[in-house]
């Protein structure tokens, strides 16, 4: 009998262990769809024009990922990925990459959106009650940044195209018996650009200083 009991428990460890919250990586389905877009100066995040439902966000000086001529080359070498955390309301700093591969972009009418995947989280109980979610792009033309952790830092010192989408919760996540939910119509449109050099923000910021200290002094 103990033996049983161990087994069951061991079993039951296991399973934990192993355990997978699940999301449906789609940005577009029956409930809507969303887009990202190349270009732009700053981050830009929201729904357009181009978008179900639509929205009061300009992209008119962007373009889709992918509309390029002969844009498959372009739509595969752009990553996409979700960052997640169990619980609603969680900060951005505590949300994680899925253990899922990054999935890629798709051509044609489907410019500048992902190619359908399951995105799923070993920090994520299998149906949890509820999750908060980012979608997070970036180029990997160069092959260099396979991973969401290389690219940001690449990102963020202007090396390469990137860009983070709204954070939103779902609820009733999937994994085990429970059904993934869609990310649609909560994820919302975003571009990816790359971020000023820091020697040229740095001498901007020291310009603006210098420029308001003048002032003060006439």
């Amino acid at each position: 009998m103990k033996k049983l009991i161990l087994a069951a428990i061991t079993t039951a460890c296991a399973a934990s262990v192993f355990a997978q919250g699940s999301v449906n990586f789609s940005t577009r389905d029956a409930a809507g769809s969303s887009h990202v877009y190349i270009g732009g100066t700053s981050q830009i995040k929201g729904m357009g024009p181009a978008d179900n439902p639509t929205g009061p966000t300009d992209y008119s000086n962007t373009r889709l990922i992918g509309t390029l001529p002969g844009g498959l080359p372009e739509a595969q070498h752009f990553f996409a990925q979700l960052l997640g955390a169990e619980g609603t309301g969680i900060p951005e700093a505590s949300l994680v990459p899925s253990i899922s591969p990054p999935t890629t972009f798709r051509t044609g009418a489907a410019s500048g959106q992902v190619a359908l995947n399951t995105a799923t989280f070993n920090n994520i109980t299998p149906g949890a009650a509820s999750g908060t979610f980012e979608m997070v792009a970036w180029d990997n033309t160069s092959g260099l940044y396979p991973t969401w952790a290389q690219a940001s830092s690449a990102w963020q010192t202007g090396l390469i195209l990137g860009g983070r989408g709204n954070i939103f919760s779902l609820n009733s996540i999937g994994g085990g018996l429970s059904t993934p939910p869609s990310i649609e119509p909560f994820a919302q449109s975003f571009n990816v650009w790359i971020v000023p050099e820091p020697t040229t923000a740095a001498l901007a910021g020291l310009g603006a200083a210098a420029l308001l200290i003048f002032r003060r002094r006439k």
